[in-house]
């Protein structure tokens, strides 16, 4: 079976969460015996590889314009699917998945994977709502298998287009932790191990960074916590954003007033560091699908606080763990709960986070096409 991945920038190592999934997921697949060709986005790219860990790497064009961007580049991911004499085509995405149509008009199978309602996310204006609304639509109603990564998805296509079939919860998943220490990133960042926390995500309104820097202000006016001062507790952002606009550039001169820790995007042994070393990881959003950048915290042991959010619920985490979304106060005052204790490890089960079953879940959804 030749299948087509398109709806991701690409990979390897280029920043976001469907990135991540499609990382770990589709070597994965390739390796079980399946011809995967995965299109990347070209502005996003900066290899020119045309192949890793088994999975073919075709490079095209795409506009540098986020509201643009994505479904153009789809288009013609499409057209380049049928040239290469595919048999599936898998869209990740919504916004993608509205040329679902399209791929299914020109011959061939359509796996469409579901990871969260974009159209929520506060960067989008009315029009581009509308449209990944459409592409929702189109994606679950055309697609031939539906994929989606969490209940709160399941229950939401159910309820709005009526689709129970042929829809397949299969979650995102975690690649085993890579413990580590980076004495000289450390060094470099100004950080202790154990003494600081961590948030690592896109720099995007939607996941409410700039609430966590106004909870560590609020813990900065308490003299005895040493907030951000040498020895004490501080905080770093990990990410940075695709389009720098008024929101990302807000966020990065608020967090340099405040004292806050910059990183910019990291991956491999600088993350990995960050990850095994943070006293707590902070998720604040307003939207997620399934966060990987959560589930990879956690599989590290370390104490987590996140918004409660119906994605962030689903994961099960103790009530202690959850604040009220957008209450900064009681974000402070959790944050403060953690700090002034001892530096705490927590064996979570990550069972049903493990990549390799998922790989063979998904396995499975592309042997439904071919009865």
């Amino acid at each position: 079976m030749k299948i087509v991945v398109t709806g991701t920038r690409g990979i390897p190592n280029i920043m976001g969460g469907v990135e991540t999934h499609c990382e770990e997921l589709f070597p994965r697949i390739a390796s079980r015996g399946f011809d995967v060709t995965l299109i990347r986005r070209s502005n996003y790219v900066q290899d020119d590889l045309k192949e890793w860990k088994g999975v073919k790497l075709v490079t095209i064009p795409s506009p540098r314009k986020k509201s643009f961007e994505a479904i153009i580049h789809t288009f013609r991911a499409i057209l380049k699917a049928k040239a290469l004499h595919a048999d599936v085509v898998h869209i990740n995405a919504v916004g993608p998945a509205l040329l679902t149509p399209m791929a299914r008009a020109l011959g061939m199978k359509v796996v469409f994977t579901h990871h969260g309602a974009d159209y929520e996310r506060d960067k989008w204006g009315k029009a581009a709502k509308m449209v990944l609304k459409l592409g929702e639509r189109m994606g679950v109603k055309y697609a031939d298998e539906v994929i989606v990564i969490s209940h709160v998805i399941k229950d939401s296509i159910a309820q709005k287009y009526g689709r129970t079939e042929h829809v397949h919860l299969i979650y995102n998943g975690v690649p085993k932790p890579e413990i580590c220490d980076y004495p000289e990133y450390f060094s470099e960042l100004g950080i202790e191990k154990g003494k600081y926390v961590l948030g690592m995500c896109r720099f995007v309104p939607e996941k409410n960074l700039h609430h966590l820097v106004e909870a560590m202000n609020q813990l900065r006016r308490n003299k005895d916590l040493k907030i951000g001062e040498p020895g004490g507790i501080k905080l770093v952002l990990a990410g940075d954003t695709d389009f720098e606009d008024d929101y990302s550039r807000g966020l990065k001169e608020m967090a340099r007033k405040s004292g806050v820790i910059l990183t910019g995007f990291v991956k491999g042994r600088k993350l990995h560091s960050l990850l095994t070393n943070t006293c707590c990881y902070c998720l604040p959003s307003s939207h997620e699908g399934l966060p990987i950048a959560l589930l990879e915290a956690m599989s590290y042991g370390v104490r987590v606080l996140v918004s409660d959010i119906p994605a962030n619920k689903e994961i099960g985490l103790p009530d202690s763990d959850y604040f009220h979304c957008g209450n900064v106060g009681e974000l402070a005052s959790k944050l403060k709960q953690i700090i002034t204790h001892p530096l705490e490890h927590v064996k979570y089960d990550m069972s049903k986070y493990d990549w390799d079953k998922i790989a063979e879940q998904v396995v499975e959804v592309y042997h439904q096409l071919e009865k």
